[in-house]
């Protein structure tokens, strides 16, 4: 799965989640199937419960005039979460650089930010992936996993540097 924009201008700017094979120029649905092994040693037995497909998923650029001034040129994240009711348990961040294409613009920026002169870098190929324990089963007490104590990490897929919290996200906040 892959976040696909690449260098491009604000304004012409969309977000694409896709599955995308390298070598083909075409976007492809991600295929989730839910299936119960029926034995170790031969997958002949596996049974196939359920298969969804999602995507490709399509975004529009964020809101220029909803960011600070001076947050616009910079760099930021892109999040990518997953919840299941209304619990965050896997989190997707992509770094993404935003700055002038035109180098005299870079070397000596206007005042006010002209949004149409700035373009966009998500580092699509490189992810920080970081998955939060929840609680799958709110209804049973006894199976339910206890989240991490606040000064515990969460589990990341082994890359040494973490994403910013987003000081905007419901979930990286304190609770009441």
């Amino acid at each position: 799965m892959i976040i696909y924009c690449g260098l491009a201008e604000w304004v012409f700017y969309r977000i694409w989640i896709m599955y995308f094979i390298r070598g083909l120029n075409s976007l492809h649905y991600l295929e989730w199937k839910l299936i119960y092994v029926g034995s170790a040693e031969d997958e002949t037995y596996d049974q196939l419960l359920e298969s969804v497909l999602v995507g490709p998923v399509n975004a529009n650029p964020p809101d220029p005039s909803k960011i600070r001034e001076e947050d616009i040129i910079g760099v930021t994240v892109l999040l990518l979460t997953c919840s299941y009711l209304g619990q965050e348990f896997v989190r997707v961040g992509y770094y993404v650089n935003n700055d002038y294409e035109d180098e005299q613009l870079r070397e000596e920026p206007p005042t006010k930010v002209l949004i149409d002169k700035v373009q966009r870098n998500i580092l699509s190929d490189k992810p920080r992936v970081t998955k939060f324990p929840i609680n799958f089963y709110p209804e049973n007490t006894e199976a339910a996993e206890e989240p991490p104590a606040k000064d515990q990490p969460a589990k990341t897929d082994g890359n040494e540097e973490q994403l910013p919290a987003s000081p905007h996200h419901a979930l990286d906040k304190e609770g009441p």
